[in-house]
């Protein structure tokens, strides 16, 4: 089992699906029992009666706007909206923030976001000094890849983000194996390091998340001595897949029941087809039923040939709405609608995201009927002021642009 974080990664995917099928109903029956908001959204629902895909798809998919909603209705009583099982505490060693904000409950398990198999297969191993570069303000980000580092049996150099000659130097001094974060400030760390003359070869792998690595930048990784792998993860729901020495699509982790619906409904659709990435949580401590990620992913038929043999999904396809995530951060199109509200000039507003290998070019395309002098640079102020990202502003007139009803437009290459 050397090749493998534990038996679970290999065993048979007929008792991997009737374990997950078995532990359902007694999840539903908890989510019921002891998180307010699903007593109300599955109100009625006999949980014993749960223990199949086809009625796990049945049930109601609870999306990211409901589960804010929820939240703002019940602050400051309850952050969580009635999601969590768990309280303030012993059990509850962090509360931590994502855009909207959404607040999620911290749990106590280890690796309890599940991180673990994920650095395995990059190659992380015991004894390894990571680097970790993912934001430990506020976000869960850095705390889900410190907690699988720790259950691989790795010490963490934890960096967060920004201060690269800082970070630079600690690389140098402390000679860390490996690398935690997003692609695009690995590149910087890489490309600072050339040009300063800094010497940060003991850092030979990485795991990535919070960007799509492009195979591009992998290769241009690999070429600066790094093999670097990806992670898929969500603030709410901790890892759910990872990519092997395979190179072929992303893994599911264990202990979580995936979907792939239609956008817009709870409908599963075929494999292969692309749809919406539906997620049921076994953790006890957060229990969610159905939760859609708003992420657009497709099975991929067959198994890893690592020798794996849970389910693969192709990786981050899009968003099945227009939000959409860059460098690292989800812009939504209400944070556009918020920015266009602020200038009486503005009629109409496009926030358009170019770019390629991890470098994301950010224009808001604003259509003015008027364009007193400094509009565009104060219209760049709003840009930072609400989505806390550096914008281009392209003014145009009137009728420029087109009439689709998009608000964000992704027309990055992921070449």
């Amino acid at each position: 089992m050397n090749d493998y974080f534990d038996a679970l990664e290999v065993r048979d995917p007929g008792e991997r699906e009737a374990r997950l099928m078995a532990a359902l109903p007694g999840q539903v029956a908890h989510a019921q029992r002891s998180a307010a908001a699903f007593a109300q959204i599955l109100a009625g629902v006999d949980a014993r009666s749960i223990d199949s895909r086809a009625a796990l798809a049945r049930l109601p998919v609870t999306r990211k706007p409901e589960l804010l909603g929820r939240q703002q209705a019940t602050r400051p009583g309850d952050p969580f909206g009635g999601f969590s099982a768990i309280v303030r505490g012993p059990h509850m060693p962090h509360i931590f923030a994502s855009p909207g904000p959404i607040y999620e409950p911290d749990g106590t398990a280890p690796d309890y976001l599940r991180a673990a198999r994920a650095m395995f297969a990059a190659g992380f191993r015991r004894g390894d000094l990571v680097h970790n570069s993912f934001s430990y303000h506020m976000t869960p980000g850095a705390f889900i890849m410190e907690s699988g580092a720790h259950a691989v049996g790795c010490t963490v150099f934890p960096a967060g983000v920004g201060q690269t000659e800082q970070q630079l130097q600690a690389i140098a001094e402390l000679r860390p194996d490996a690398y935690m974060g997003t692609p695009s400030f690995l590149r910087i760390l890489v490309e600072k390091a050339a040009e300063t003359n800094v010497d940060i070869s003991s850092m030979c792998k990485g795991l990535t998340g919070g960007e799509a690595l492009p195979p591009s930048l992998r290769n241009w990784f690999a070429e600066h001595g790094l093999a670097v792998y990806q992670s898929y993860a969500t603030a709410d729901l901790g890892l759910i897949a990872y990519e092997t020495q395979a190179r072929e699509g992303l893994v599911l982790d264990e202990s979580l029941i995936v979907e792939i619906v239609q956008p817009g409904t709870g409908d599963p659709v075929a494999e292969g087809e692309v749809g919406e990435l539906v997620v049921t949580t076994l953790n006890p401590a957060y229990p969610l039923i159905r939760f859609g990620t708003g992420d657009l992913s497709a099975l991929l038929p067959g198994r890893c040939p690592t020798g794996r043999t849970n389910t693969r999904i192709k990786g981050w396809l899009g968003r099945a709405d227009q939000t959409t995530k860059i460098r690292g951060m989800f812009v939504h199109p209400g944070q556009v609608a918020d920015i266009a509200r602020r200038f009486p000039e503005v009629l109409k507003a496009r926030l358009v995201v170019s770019g390629e290998m991890a470098n994301d070019v950010m224009t808001l395309k604003v259509e003015a009927a008027s364009v007193p002098k400094g509009l565009d640079e104060r219209i760049g102020d709003a840009i930072r002021d609400v989505t806390k990202l550096r914008g281009d502003v392209q003014l145009l007139r009137p009728g420029s642009l087109p009439n689709d009803g998009k608000v964000i437009e992704d027309a990055r290459s992921y070449k």
